[in-house]
């Protein structure tokens, strides 16, 4: 019988829980300060904020539930020499195959960080793990059907795939030039196993174990999504939306303000269509776009959530490189034309 006691399944250090307490405490007292300097009553803003900050949570927490589970399957039922089986040998091949693992695991922004934290201790390749982190928030079936839905199968829907792809795989491709994969990842996302090649679990065993996985996953990356929670509400908050939106005219700005908003609003990607339908008649289809292609790879807690994975200069290159790619394809888009 496999331990459960393992360092796998070992819960988060006491520094790591006082970091994560202590930013917890600055961002409050931060909204505290805010909302005390801010001419608008502060009970109204401290209301707005709880709400806010409530609902980006519920929203998040079902796909982080989801992607632990998928994590803890990886984990329960697949071995390293099945990752490694499965991949195209020539590294640019396989990272190209990443961008569209999503149809495979079909999670959102929050659900796809736990399962690529765990299919790289499996030996996933970095880059095909940042192909697969970057575009698996909407290169999956429920996403698909509801960008489908809000726009049906026309321009928007098209240059979301294309965009989505281009970029992730781009980004996926400068990984893939890197040699020492071990200097991008946090240590516990890098555990160079032996391959193992004995008897698979059996059932019971294995959802046992995959149950004390993904609880422990859970609460690993869910202090992450909840400081992202209140980091994303903070903004919501206290940056008005109208300063964004009245800015966003012409074919370059447009696109920025858009991004911005994405990032800040931190809106699953199952649900961003329908918001961004609200914007289709005042800004250009580049920004549209961007929006759709750069939310789901990043946004705020997204971007907490990266901490627990990668190296802090590592969390840089993701957040940067996404953007600007995103903002030239949107500029790129208006300065061709296309409408929707």
């Amino acid at each position: 019988m496999t331990s459960f006691a393992s360092s796998k399944t070992s819960g988060p250090s006491f520094g790591r829980i006082f970091i994560t307490s202590a930013v917890v405490i600055a961002v409050v007292a931060l909204v505290l300060l805010l909302a005390l300097n801010d001419p608008r009553s502060p009970e109204t803003l401290l209301s707005i904020f709880a709400t806010r900050f409530l609902g980006i949570l519920i929203e998040a927490l079902p796909f982080l539930v989801l992607g632990t589970l998928v994590s803890g399957l990886i984990e329960a039922f697949i071995r390293q020499e099945d990752v490694l089986r499965l991949l195209p040998k020539n590294r640019y091949l396989a990272t190209i195959g990443g961008a569209f693992m999503g149809l495979i695991f079909p999670v959102c922004e929050c659900g796809v960080v736990p399962v690529a934290r765990r299919l790289f201790t499996k030996g996933l390749p970095v880059s095909v793990g940042v192909a697969f982190l970057l575009a698996a928030p909407f290169m999956n079936p429920i996403v698909f059907a509801s960008t489908y839905i809000a726009f049906g199968f026309g321009p928007i829907f098209i240059m979301r795939f294309v965009v989505t792809a281009v970029v992730a795989i781009s980004v996926g491709l400068l990984f893939a030039l890197n040699r020492q994969p071990e200097t991008l990842l946090q240590p516990s996302s890098w555990q160079k196993e032996v391959l193992h090649t004995g008897p698979r679990r059996g059932l019971r065993e294995g959802l046992q174990y995959t149950l004390a996985i993904a609880s422990n996953e859970f609460f690993e990356m869910g202090r992450y999504l909840y400081v992202g929670c209140l980091l994303a509400a903070t903004m919501q908050t206290f940056v008005p939306q109208e300063a964004l939106l009245a800015i966003g005219n012409g074919p370059v700005l447009s696109v920025l303000v858009m991004q911005l908003l994405a990032f800040i609003l931190s809106i699953c990607s199952t649900v961003d269509s329908f918001f961004v339908l609200a914007f289709v008649n005042t800004f250009t289809t580049g920004s549209v776009v961007s929006f759709l292609s750069f939310g789901p790879m990043v946004d705020i807690k997204s971007t907490m959530m990266f901490t627990g994975v990668f190296r802090r200069r590592t969390v840089l290159y993701l957040v940067l490189l996404p953007f600007v790619m995103n903002l030239f394809a949107g500029v790129l888009i208006n300065a061709l034309g296309i409408t929707f």
